[in-house]
């Protein structure tokens, strides 16, 4: 298309200031290990208790303390939860970063800066609110030690009075913060006042951003992904655990030993009826689970790409073997070490073919962490239902950021343990052999050690159908077309797509995992801003199913959204179609280390259609630049 369609502007902001409610970011912008994350939490949970919809997402160093880290809330009145490119309202807190940070800044931003930095020196075209931390810390907390952690706490009373946030529930969230340490509470409401009184006497309101009460958000909790994994994993029957700790999945592990100690204990004799090991790397972690999987209990562990790498050899054992065991990937950017503390969608590839000869994995793709704690369940009984690893794909986004989540509900159906051998069912198969396929669907019966039924050797060598060791050709082949003929079935019992077509619309939009919800607010974009309309497939689960062609052919063009720099998914998506429908497919990519946005999304797909779009840089602060 030619440059006579419209140019697509960044919205400009008015002269006069407009009163803007509930649709706003703020970007805080201090140092690792400073102690801010109670303070960001403490603000991020009062505007939830407000009914306002909010997401927060933590920007952080991967090594020592005393590096920049940025935590973004993003407040939205219509439900967006993605992360917003612009940043509206910034606390400035680290000397090192805030001139850069400052400076990226769109006019007609607010800053509340420290004081001593003489911020509003840089520009004329921002709103100034200069706070003397120090001297209000000084005044409420005289162990000088414990200044550094309750500073902060200061821009929070400032941000309180400044936005309209209701107090009383600010000192409710602090106090469900900090529980029951009587003495934190005391000295952090102490700085919360101080901060609400200094603004409220030096302080006179200046830009537009205001927050007021809804109902949208009422009842909702917050939570991180991993922690939302890890109660799905319990509920799921979940015994044994093998894991190695890794940034950004080690708090799935360490949640679930909490929640494993607290529901899990055997009440009358005190002894756990489960077993969590932390193994001495991922290799031997995978070992455990898939043990373990073979004795008949439900394992699991949970890893990131640098751990996948490693599993690659036992993850062919458990496809071959056929031993099931859920291995969850929180994805983070690669490759090598990369850059451990940042988000990505990376490791499709790599997970769907893991370990050397013709292997296949399902995956399941979460975007929420209602999903995490459902897919967690489900994970489980496909594992022993196919008899096989299975991977669940999230994101350092979603398993370690804070997510507003309606509550978990309690799981309302039973666990499905696949096909285990019975009397009854070897009386009507007549001769039982661990891989013979009886019922056409390529799933073997097994049996559990100890359930009195014929025990089976597992081998990762070439076996018959009796799993007796053998090289034969056809053997061989006769095995790997049963697998096939099992990764097929499979295709009908991963989570299937969610779809939503819109008519007349010539685009289609394919995503998957944390990717979603940029997209669904890029959609409102492009037809509220250019009348672009699309239709939208979330993919949920890998096999593909029946669902994705459909939707393709029911679309001229169609973009895959994934935050990868090699288009991962859609090379999944191009070796599972028809070579004649691999011409509609595009790709709209974000491999920034930062969580994907709309904006990006949109200016993606509008460029690819003919439009000029006016593209800004993604940052996060101009400390980001370097310095890590």
């Amino acid at each position: 298309m030619s440059s006579a369609y419209p140019v697509v502007q960044e919205h400009e902001r008015s002269s006069q200031p407009q009163r803007v409610v509930n649709d706003f970011s703020i970007q805080i912008a201090t140092v690792n290990g400073s102690g801010s994350q109670t303070a960001n939490l403490v603000l991020l949970r009062s505007l939830l208790l407000m009914g306002v919809p909010v997401s927060g997402k933590n920007m952080f160093p991967s090594n020592i303390a005393g590096l920049p880290t940025w935590y973004t809330i993003r407040v939205s009145k219509d439900g967006y939860i993605g992360r917003k490119k612009e940043v509206d309202f910034l606390v400035a807190m680290n000397p090192e970063t805030a001139k850069e940070d400052v400076l990226t800044l769109d006019p007609g931003a607010a800053v509340i800066y420290d004081e001593p930095l003489k911020l509003n020196a840089l520009r004329d075209d921002l709103i100034f609110y200069p706070v003397p931390f120090d001297k209000l810390v000084a005044a409420v907390c005289p162990d000088a030690k414990l200044r550094r952690l309750v500073r902060n706490m200061i821009y929070d009373g400032v941000l309180a009075k400044l936005l309209d946030i209701d107090r009383a529930l600010m000192e409710k969230a602090l106090s469900k913060q900090l529980g029951k340490k009587a003495k934190a509470v005391t000295l952090n409401q102490g700085a919360l006042t101080a901060g609400w009184d200094f603004a409220e006497a030096n302080l006179t309101k200046r830009d537009r951003f205001h927050v007021e009460p809804m109902t949208e958000a009422v009842g909702k909790i917050l939570i991180e992904g991993n922690a939302a994994a890890a109660i799905g994993c319990m509920m799921a029957g979940v015994t044994v655990v093998g894991w190695y700790p890794i940034t950004p999945s080690s708090s799935l592990c360490e949640s679930l030993i909490g929640y494993m100690k607290r529901y899990r204990v055997d009440k009358e004799s005190g002894k756990a009826t489960f077993a969590i090991v932390q193994a001495e790397d991922e290799i031997a972690s995978l070992g455990m689970v898939l043990g373990a999987g073979w004795a008949g209990a439900r394992s699991m562990t949970a890893t990131a790409g640098p751990g996948i790498s490693l599993m690659g050899e036992f993850a062919g054992l458990g496809y071959y073997m056929e031993a099931p065991g859920v291995i969850f990937d929180v994805q983070r950017v690669g490759p090598s070490t990369g850059l451990p503390t940042r988000t990505s969608q990376g490791d499709l590839l790599q997970v769907a073919f893991l370990s050397h000869g013709d292997t296949k994995h399902p995956m399941l793709f979460p975007c929420s962490v209602e999903e995490c704690y459902t897919m967690a369940q489900e994970a489980f009984d496909i594992a022993e239902q196919f008899q096989t690893p299975v991977f669940v794909m999230m994101d350092l986004d979603l398993g370690m950021n804070s997510w507003m989540s309606e509550g978990l509900k309690y799981p309302d159906k039973p666990i499905n343990r696949g096909k285990l051998l019975t009397p009854d069912v070897l009386k009507r198969v007549g001769q039982w052999g661990r891989y013979r396929d009886v019922d056409g669907d390529g799933i073997p019966y097994r049996t559990i050690p100890g359930d009195g039924m014929p025990a089976w050797f597992a081998r990762g060598s070439g076996h018959n159908d009796k799993g007796q060791y053998s090289e034969r050709p056809d053997d061989y082949v006769q095995n790997m077309d049963r697998l096939a003929r099992k990764f097929e079935t499979a295709r009908q019992y991963v989570p299937k797509p969610v779809v939503d077509i819109v008519p007349d619309a010539k685009i289609g939009l394919i995503g998957f995992g944390t990717s979603h919800w940029a997209i669904s607010e890029s959609r409102d974009q492009l037809r509220a801003e250019t009348d672009v309309k699309t239709s939208y497939l979330r993919l949920r689960g890998y096999p593909f199913n029946e669902e994705l062609l459909k939707f393709i052919d029911a679309h001229e063009r169609v973009y895959v959204v994934e935050q990868n720099r090699d288009a991962q998914m859609m090379q999944l998506i191009k070796l599972d179609i028809p070579p004649d429908r691999v011409s509609k497919m595009r790709s709209v990519l974000h491999y920034t280390g930062l969580p994907i946005d709309a904006r990006s999304v949109s200016d993606d797909v509008l460029s690819h259609e003919g439009f000029e779009v006016a593209k800004k840089t993604d940052r996060v602060g101009g400390g980001m630049l370097g310095g890590e």
